[in-house]
């Protein structure tokens, strides 16, 4: 079973709007054990709207078409449809009604235009809209792929798919099957490294498929298998991840769609009850910022310090003059110095610190890129590691964040 999704919109092509209901379209789709192949984009344009339609149907089992059903002179999808089927546009009564009773508690005429929400075309099975006034549709060709149209707002479309649309496409195709996927998210490792050390697992995949994606600072892999129920997609997934862990675990922080390394981090904290601080120069806020994003973070993160100038260093911190003279505020001891003060001040267990180079000018000779982290901890010996980091300035500095929250992953973990 192979499914193609539409999406109609002129503002989503101008970029004025984000496309989000074809992702969750597919991530239906892939739970009900129908897989996508093509994912489209057109505009409010009949005549593209036909080619693409025509195409996806020379191709595809099932075309789930989303936008273009409100009453404006640009929303063209079912009239298209209906034209390319070859059949006319009906009314739907109960919409017809929510309609008029809408306008009517609104006290405001209601103007012909209006009517179209309630058409649908003939011979389909009408979908109810329960957030919304558009009617959806799903029909069913003998001779082509069928098709299913749902409205373009996103309040509209998640409910009608997911209450009404899947149901429907389950027992009309009688799928029995499930595709479970699992998302495993690396850091400190580039793509082409982690699929060289994958090579042989992607090569000779086949159930679960494995798909790797860079991302911003780190790879993601994800993992996807098909079976007859869940539990055995979920056994396969499980076997699969344990395979990569054994090869590639020490860069394996966590697992999600919506998960990050602060989160994986901040969480860890809190379930240990252990508090952390920090202190920055090179980020100017931005580590503690990036704690800041993680829901609950209050618990284990009192405050902490940004001393851009070696005076709000020596002032705020209390870093002796002589280190910062001696050694520059680019250096191990200097990092050292800003963890384990600040970590001592607010009487926390860790403090990570950040000092260095972000460019474009260098600094004490250093060139941009050039950064040392520190670690406090409370009962060690504060620690300094320095690297060397390439891009623009804020690619620098977001960079140096996520470093520094991957050391700490690891000390918590006790691997580093």
């Amino acid at each position: 079973m192979q499914a193609e999704i539409i999406a109609v919109g002129t503002e989503i092509l101008l970029g004025q709007i984000v496309d989000t209901n074809s992702a969750f379209i597919a991530q239906e789709l892939a739970q009900a054990g129908i897989e996508v192949y093509y994912h489209s984009l057109v505009g409010d344009n009949a005549d593209r709207l036909t080619a693409v339609v025509n195409q996806a149907r020379s191709r595809s089992d099932l075309v789930i078409i989303s936008g273009g059903l409100g009453p404006t002179k640009d929303d063209l999808t079912k009239q298209t449809v209906a034209h390319l089927l070859g059949v006319k546009l009906v009314e739907n009564a109960p919409a017809m009604a929510k309609i008029r009773q809408h306008f009517s508690t609104a006290e405001r005429p209601m103007t012909p235009n209006n009517r179209l929400q309630a058409l649908y075309p003939e011979g389909s099975q009408p979908l109810k809209n329960r957030t919304g006034m558009a009617v959806g549709a799903f029909y069913q060709d003998p001779n082509a792929a069928d098709i299913m149209l749902l409205p373009g707002p996103p309040s509209e479309a998640e409910p009608m798919f997911a209450e009404q649309g899947v149901p429907l496409l389950k027992a009309t195709y009688h799928r029995s099957e499930f595709l479970e996927s699992r998302v495993l998210r690396f850091f400190g490792i580039g793509e082409g490294k982690l699929v060289t050390e994958l090579a042989d697992l992607i090569d000779q995949q086949t159930n679960p498929t494995i798909a790797p994606y860079a991302k911003v600072n780190e790879v993601t892999l994800r993992l996807t298998a098909q079976a007859h129920e869940r539990a055995t997609a979920v056994k396969l997934l499980d076997k699969m991840t344990a395979t990569i862990q054994d090869r590639v675990g020490d860069y394996l922080y966590g697992f999600g769609d919506d998960n990050t390394l602060a989160a994986v981090v901040v969480n860890e904290l809190i379930d240990r009850h252990l508090t952390i601080t920090g202190a920055e120069s090179l980020t100017a806020g931005k580590f503690q910022s990036t704690l800041g994003d993680v829901p609950g973070v209050s618990a284990i993160f009192p405050g902490g310090f940004v001393t851009y100038a070696n005076s709000a260093k020596h002032d705020l911190l209390g870093i002796p003059q002589a280190i910062i003279d001696r050694d520059g505020v680019v250096s191990a001891a200097t990092a050292q110095q800003m963890a384990e003060r600040s970590r001592a001040i607010l009487d926390t267990d860790f403090s990570l610190s950040f000092t260095g180079v972000a460019g474009p000018d260098s600094l004490e000779g250093h060139p941009a890129g050039t950064v040392w982290l520190g670690l406090a901890q409370r009962g060690h010996e504060p620690r300094a590691r320095l690297v060397h980091l390439t891009g623009t300035r804020a690619a620098i500095r977001e960079r140096s964040v996520m470093t520094g929250l991957d050391w700490l992953r690891r000390v918590l973990n006790g691997s580093k």
